[in-house]
């Protein structure tokens, strides 16, 4: 980083000492004639837009992962009730239980603290319990399936639980910002001081398109906090499918834990 400032810095002083003493020994131009600002506006902004659509990009793959790991999840958990059936009676509704209460506790309160860029303790009791039964049935056929399926879970929740913080650093953004002021201000310097109805609509426009894209890369950089977020609906899904199945063997039982996926007081 050091090296890149130091090059940068050099190359600015070489360019104005070059602007001072070089240039009109090369050309024979007096010192009012040159390059006006409003040619350097035309690479700014480009420039701008290059960047922002370049961390678009970037905050766009963060939101992809996301989203393919909330819907991962679910499968992995809708499979883990599946397989359940070839368990026995006792493991097959403890771990039925088990994914209610797990899809519970992601839905109603791991799924807002993501909107901090935080996790939940509360989803972790399940799925700690979900791994003492699957120790009662070592060395029969289902554990196997069963392991492979928490495994997945367990990865795609991992996965969930690293897209939901911020995948570009707050200096980029402020970065951003600024490159973004800069180039409104330099923009507005240009435009003329009469008759400059049109010129003012189009500032106006590239200024609201610009600011947009800020906010959307803003927005979709935090996929679980924003306007343009990602819905719980297929962990929801997946506990509406645990649910009917841990019912339809034990429909006189109780499951477990209440709505927020809180262990129920025994």
């Amino acid at each position: 980083m050091v090296l890149v400032i130091v090059v940068a810095v050099v190359a600015l002083l070489a360019g104005l000492a070059a602007n001072r003493f070089l240039r009109p020994r090369l050309l024979n131009e007096d010192d009012g004639t040159g390059m006006a600002v409003k040619d350097l506006v035309g690479p700014l902004l480009t420039m701008t837009v290059l960047l922002l659509s370049f961390v678009l990009v970037t905050a766009n793959g963060s939101y992809g992962k996301a989203e393919v790991a909330t819907r991962g999840e679910a499968r992995a958990l809708d499979q883990l009730v599946e397989t359940a059936e070839y368990a026995p009676q006792a493991q097959r509704t403890r771990t039925q239980a088990d994914a209610v209460c797990y899809a519970r506790a992601v839905r109603t309160q791991e799924w807002p603290a993501m909107s901090d860029e935080k996790g939940s303790p509360a989803p972790s009791v399940w799925s700690t319990d979900l791994r003492q039964v699957f120790r009662t049935l070592e060395g029969k056929p289902v554990f196997g399936m069963l392991a492979a399926a928490d495994h997945k879970r367990s990865e795609e929740r991992e996965e969930r639980l690293t897209q939901a913080s911020a995948s570009i650093p707050g200096v980029i953004m402020w970065f951003l910002l600024a490159t973004l002021f800069i180039t409104v201000l330099a923009l507005g310097v240009c435009l003329p001081r009469k008759n400059n109805r049109g010129q003012l609509i189009t500032l106006t426009v590239i200024t609201a398109l610009l600011t947009t894209m800020l906010v959307i890369i803003r927005d979709v950089d935090r996929p679980f906090g924003g306007i343009i977020n990602i819905s719980s609906t297929p962990i929801s899904e997946a506990e509406r499918q645990a649910t009917r199945d841990y019912l339809a063997h034990s429909p006189a039982a109780r499951i477990p834990c209440d709505d927020k996926g809180n262990r129920r007081a025994v």
